[in-house]
């Protein structure tokens, strides 16, 4: 995967979707990747708890978007059933980039091609300011608890 640079057109993509939601542009760009919560913040210097992970999931033909505290695992059946939603499965690489328009390990929780309907993990209300992927493997961005659940327009949810 190449690295992004301020002119990669998904990282643009994440960029315009912050101003047009009347936010900062908050969006880093390092050098190594930061697929993973852990080495995103090993490089970002905070805790792998504030790291918003966006995940794709496939649910009845869809895709669901979960925003989730990278400190674990997504239980998929306790959000099913506690949000009366059908089978979640794990998505694939081409599903994932034909409803983000961003790659695994690079998904922002913002700035697809269309809405994805989005639960944002409420552990992640615990952090002052959180990161989250900015459109590839080398981009974050950041933003408050807050400004992810509006910007998102996400319900919240228990997802562990």
């Amino acid at each position: 995967m190449p690295a992004a640079s301020l002119s990669d057109p998904r990282v643009e993509n994440v960029r315009a979707a912050l101003k047009a939601a009347g936010l900062e542009d908050t969006v880093v760009v390092v050098p190594d990747s930061v697929a993973t919560a852990a080495t995103a913040a090993a490089v970002l210097g905070c805790e792998v708890a504030a790291i918003a992970n966006s995940l794709i999931f496939e649910c009845d033909g869809a895709p669901l978007l979960i925003v989730a505290s990278g400190a674990g695992k997504v239980n998929v059946k306790l959000l099913a059933l506690e949000q009366g939603l059908g089978k979640i499965s794990r998505a694939d690489h081409d599903f994932v980039l034909r409803y983000a328009g961003q790659p695994v390990g690079g998904v922002a929780p913002l700035g697809h091609p269309a809405p994805i309907r989005t639960f944002l993990d409420t552990d992640l209300a615990a952090h002052s300011r959180l990161w989250a992927g900015a459109g590839s493997h080398q981009a974050m961005l950041s933003l408050s608890y807050h400004e992810l659940l509006a910007v998102t327009g996400a319900t919240e949810a228990v997802v562990r």
